[in-house]
């Protein structure tokens, strides 16, 4: 398996296309870091840290504002390479995927020498640095390619996985995060060598059912062997950091309906209806908060999804109130085909020819030719690009 990841993507991208920007802190975004050069990670430059953060940190910092056409052109053209490689691509988001290259060593060359072959046709062809990693299993490989960054290349032996992993920090474990990692840090658990000698009903008295049994396979390298493909994405999202407030209803409630428009846009692209809205809120202490709620009948309608994402904030006005609110977010999941699905007979006007007649103005004339009158002032916020779904 090979794990391929571009190293810090938007930013890399931005530095191919304007030679000025090279070998100097830059950060991607308008107000959030969306990416940082290497240059400005050394000075503790990170994603999702606020522009005054990262220019607190570093003065020098040059600030881009995101070119997304430029990110998706590049992200094509090298999904493209990996698909001349293999036809067993998994692609995490647009600048990572998984090849599974198990059985080339018959026809080409061995693995590592495949991996090396990505990352030479990634340069020369997209001008992209980019990182592999190569191993039995995809989590071995993504670990390796963490390892490996920046723009490196490294080969971990079905031999040598133990001595490869266990002296990793469990910080550096695929899945393992910020709350897990101070969990483990907490019973004297730093290197995965250290949670190698535990039982695995320790662990799950540790970390709970889900999370002690993952953490087990993965020390012990007994997670899957093969990618996904084919698998179409179970949910659709959106959200928008808007800053610390205090914001009002109108203006929070506003946000909200600019991501349900694009939500909405993406599942009538899919031609796919969903039968869940969720909404999703992060306050100001960075804590979280999720509420959904089940359509009674499935659609791709923006009217109707943005009526339950409307009352979903409503009920949480007291939470947000009392908490504050830095970020809002949608999802619908449920999702199904459109031509599979039976039409309600509805008694309100349908505005689903209104919804496609919108898509189009949309496709044809740039996502800000028709804006809500809310937005016109504070704008839709940053849609970063996705990989497509698969059909």
């Amino acid at each position: 398996m090979l794990h391929a990841d571009l190293d810090s993507f938007y930013a890399s991208v931005e530095q191919r296309d304007d030679p000025r920007l090279r070998g100097r802190p830059i950060a991607v975004g308008g107000g959030v870091v969306l990416a940082a050069s290497y240059e400005a990670k050394r000075f503790g430059v990170r994603t999702a840290m606020s522009g005054r953060q990262a220019r607190a940190l570093c003065p020098q910092l040059i600030e881009v504002r995101p070119h997304f056409e430029a990110y998706s052109e590049a992200s094509r053209a090298v999904f493209d390479i990996f698909r001349r490689t293999t036809p067993l691509v998994q692609g995490v988001s647009i600048d990572e995927a998984f090849l599974d290259v198990a059985g080339l060593h018959r026809i080409d060359v061995p693995p590592i020498d495949i991996g090396a072959r990505v990352r030479r046709l990634v340069r020369e062809e997209v001008g992209l640095p980019i990182t592999v990693g190569v191993a039995r299993t995809p989590f071995l490989a993504k670990v390796a390619s963490r390892v490996a960054k920046p723009d490196g290349l490294l080969l971990v032996e079905p031999d040598g996985e133990a001595a490869f992993l266990h002296p990793l920090g469990v910080e550096q474990l695929w899945g393992v995060g910020a709350k897990t990692t101070e969990r483990l840090h907490s019973f004297g658990l730093r290197t995965a060598g250290d949670v190698a000698v535990l039982d695995r009903s320790i662990l799950v008295g540790i970390l709970g059912p889900a999370a002690g049994r993952h953490l087990f396979a993965v020390v012990h390298g007994l997670t899957p062997e093969s990618v996904v493909v084919g698998r179409r994405r179970g949910s659709v999202g959106a959200q928008r950091a808007i800053g610390r407030g205090p914001h009002s209803p109108a203006e929070v409630e506003a946000a909200l309906l600019g991501l349900v428009d694009r939500v909405c846009r993406r599942l009538r692209a899919g031609n796919r209806i969903a039968a869940t809205v969720e909404l999703r809120l992060r306050f100001d202490d960075y804590t979280k908060a999720t509420r959904s709620r089940t359509l009674p009948h499935p659609t791709c309608s923006t009217d109707r999804i943005a009526a339950a994402a409307v009352a979903l904030l409503e009920a949480a006005r007291p939470m947000i109130r009392e908490r504050g609110i830095t970020l809002v977010g949608v999802a619908v999941s449920g999702l199904a085909a459109d031509a599979a699905y039976q039409p309600e007979l509805s008694l309100v006007p349908d505005t689903t020819l209104l919804d496609v007649a919108l898509d189009g103005m949309r496709e044809r004339f740039g996502s800000s030719a028709v804006v809500r009158g809310s937005l016109v002032r504070r704008g839709e916020g940053i849609a970063v690009p996705l990989l497509p779904d698969d059909p």
